[in-house]
């Protein structure tokens, strides 16, 4: 189980910092290995992600967009209530090959629904296009990569054994947490701890989430 950030493509003139290079709506896996490069990566498709839209606010209320690139880049991320961070847990058996990956309109913001699955409702869907689910039955965890497709291959684990896959997956959000917050200091020292609490927000690490 891995926490992953599905991308979209970056502006083809961007230098603001460096960038590691990904296709469109590829994966890219988070965690404590996080290569500089792919932080900044993620820093700036969750600045794309969650960017300043006027038309978010009545024109006397919303925050007017600084002039400065950087600023202007990240103003979104930082204002904002809500942060949306595409992407979630893929999941693959190892043994079988079976992958279930995050569907769209799912985000690593929803992460916790997991816990759902083991201690709530009993069950949790991942977005659609695929339509990713998870079922709990008795002490046994049944996941399809896309409920939609009648043949779609499952995987069955304990339902002990997701809930330790999901602390690990916790675990390598707090890792890149903490890279990220080390690659803001060196990267964009003067927004380090408002970009470092943004990103904990955006992957449900704060306090409040």
């Amino acid at each position: 189980m891995q926490p992953v950030l599905e991308l979209l493509a970056p502006p083809a003139d961007f230098t603001l910092w460096e960038v590691g290079t990904h296709r469109p709506y590829d994966f890219l896996p988070l965690s404590g290995h996080t290569s500089a490069a792919d932080v900044g990566t993620t820093v700036l498709q969750l600045a794309l992600r969650n960017a300043y839209d006027p038309d978010d606010y009545e024109e006397e209320d919303g925050p007017t967009p600084p002039a400065d690139p950087v600023d202007a880049l990240l103003h979104g991320l930082l204002v904002k209530d809500y942060l949306f961070a595409h992407g979630g847990f893929r999941v693959t058996d190892t043994t079988t090959g079976v992958t279930l990956t995050p569907g769209c309109c799912n985000g690593l913001e929803e992460w916790r629904d997991w816990l759902e699955v083991l201690d709530g409702a009993g069950s949790a869907g991942f977005g659609h296009d695929p339509m990713p689910t998870a079922e709990r039955v008795g002490d046994t965890v049944r996941l399809v990569p896309d409920v939609g497709a009648p043949d779609s291959p499952a995987i069955e684990l304990p339902a002990a054994e997701l809930r330790r896959l999901v602390a690990g997956a916790e675990r390598d959000l707090a890792a890149f947490l903490e890279l990220a917050d080390a690659w803001a200091a060196d990267h964009l020292p003067d927004h380090r701890a408002p970009l470092t609490a943004a990103l904990a927000r955006a992957l449900a690490l704060a306090p409040e989430a």
